[in-house]
């Protein structure tokens, strides 16, 4: 489990002046939690964005009581890629969380080496499920597919023991497709129009 620091936060305070001071601007809010300003340090918070994704539970330390929350949202700058503002859900104990978790392709596909098509049709899994068991992502093996009209299912996918799936078990994830060369297309033959004939080398007739 993931660990951050935060300090609370004076709204009167610009987040440009948090900024300039190496602090990223955030709020936590959840359902038995009133929404609260804080900051964090942002080297730490970019380094556990970046391996905990939405998906995994990090402990807010500082603001009261520890609070396990989700990072729900994050903001950047469209130019520069810094971070802007972060949002955190905190969950609340004992309930079920409803979450989408990335699916994570591994693995090389026999029918791809023939030189077919993999579609890779869903890249998340909704499910809802509880903190204590929330994957970070499902892996998908690909090496499954074999042949033309081979696929994986969402009902492929094991799910942990608390999880209940919030989608269609039958929706595709993956799937073969056969690669087909594109027709070539012939120049049409306008009706009426004459092909005028090869010259002659010199000194012989031309063809009729």
């Amino acid at each position: 489990m993931f660990k951050l620091a935060v300090l609370p936060r004076d709204i009167k305070e610009k987040p440009e002046a948090l900024r300039a001071k190496g602090l990223v601007p955030a709020v936590f809010y959840g359902p038995k939690e009133s929404s609260a300003p804080i900051s964090l340090d942002s080297v730490n918070f970019e380094k556990v964005w970046k391996q905990a994704g939405e998906t995994t539970i990090v402990t807010l330390q500082g603001a009261g009581s520890d609070k396990d929350a989700l990072i729900h949202a994050v903001d950047f700058h469209p130019v520069t890629g810094v971070i802007l503002h972060a949002d955190f859900y905190v969950i609340e104990a004992g309930k079920k969380l409803h979450v989408s978790v990335p699916i994570e392709f591994v693995g090389v596909a026999p029918a791809e080496k023939e030189g077919h098509i993999i579609v890779k049709s869903l890249h998340e899994v909704h499910i809802e499920v509880s903190p204590s068991e929330l994957p970070q992502h499902f892996e998908v093996d690909l090496s499954s597919l074999t042949n033309v009209g081979d696929h994986i299912t969402v009902a492929d996918i094991k799910l942990p023991a608390s999880a209940e799936l919030k989608m269609d078990a039958h929706e595709t994830v993956a799937s073969v497709t056969e690669a087909k060369e594109e027709p070539v297309e012939e120049a049409p033959v306008v009706e009426g129009e004459t092909v005028a004939p090869e010259a002659a080398p010199e000194g012989e007739a031309p063809t009729a």
